[in-house]
């Protein structure tokens, strides 16, 4: 499932084509993904105008002209594609883990612009489309998820409250989207790696240089992979057929069996499942 990063870059590549063009269709192919697409779905985009793209999270949000909004969450195996009336796209592919050209198959979504469509792909169907009225329904939808690591409240005196008295490992609080919004496995790991912290550590036991650690730890990795387009596990490359780089500064993600990249330290990166996510960390240098 793409992390905060990849989200990012595919707002951006949204953001520079769709914004400002007024939809004209929507066909909907399938309406059974995550959740069911309302049945008013085509009627209440069409005519309106995509203001911008805006992301909170791992959701993608289509501000609309009437001040309503259109939610888009990836999934496992959502990508998004946008395809030119008046020419042939080598690439499509905005999103990530699939072609980079359009799929024939699972095609479930298509809202269309003049000169262009975007096609939302999902073969396992787990991503989803949601509806926002207004601006107080938005925030609202959000209320359950924890803050971005780069807002402001996501401080010391937050995570330390937050920490208190509670026994679930880091890692598990890293991925955990009612505590900090957007981390997923990979960032976890790398973030980990940073600050010298074990994974399996409980919170309950960190102190607060530990908790300064994640909190700017956690702004670093993510801005530096958003500065390298992300982390293309696969296939994925952006829509100007750019690819992220940032799996090339992988410090334990996905390097099971190699020595630590750390300057004199002598450890070897260990792969453990935790809560059924494989986890990556130093054996030797994170306490």
């Amino acid at each position: 499932m793409p992390e905060l990063p990849e989200v990012e870059i595919v707002r951006r590549s949204l953001d520079e084509k769709i914004k400002q063009k007024k939809v004209k269709k929507v066909i909907v192919r399938n309406r059974n993904l995550r959740f069911k697409i309302p049945l008013n779905f085509g009627r209440f985009l069409k005519n309106k105008k995509i203001i911008k793209v805006q992301r909170f999270s791992k959701y993608l949000i289509l501000c609309l002209s009437d001040s309503s909004y259109c939610l888009l969450h990836l999934g496992m195996s959502g990508t998004v594609h946008l395809i030119h009336s008046n020419k042939k796209n080598s690439i499509t592919n905005t999103s990530f883990y699939n072609s980079p050209e359009l799929p024939k198959k699972h095609n479930h979504i298509e809202i269309i612009f003049e000169g262009m469509k975007m096609v939302y792909n999902d073969p396992r169907r787990f991503g989803f489309f949601q509806l926002i009225k207004d601006y107080s329904s938005l925030k609202k939808r959000f209320n359950h998820l924890g803050p971005e690591p780069f807002q402001s409240k996501f401080n010391l005196r937050y995570v330390c409250s937050f920490f208190k008295k509670k026994e679930k490992n880091i890692k598990n609080f890293l991925i955990d989207q009612n505590f900090v919004s957007g981390i997923g496995n990979i960032y976890a790991s790398e973030i980990l790696f940073l600050g010298k912290i074990n994974p399996n550590k409980k919170v309950n036991s960190l102190i607060e240089k530990d908790c300064k650690k994640i909190i700017f730890n956690s702004k670093k990795v993510l801005f530096n992979a958003i500065s390298k387009g992300g982390s293309s596990i696969r296939d994925f490359k952006n829509i100007s057929g750019t690819k992220g780089s940032f799996q090339k500064n992988f410090n334990v993600y996905q390097r099971e069996g190699l020595k630590c990249k750390r300057f004199r330290c002598k450890g070897i990166i260990k792969k453990k499942i935790i809560s059924n996510r494989s986890t990556f960390f130093c054996n030797t240098c994170q306490k």
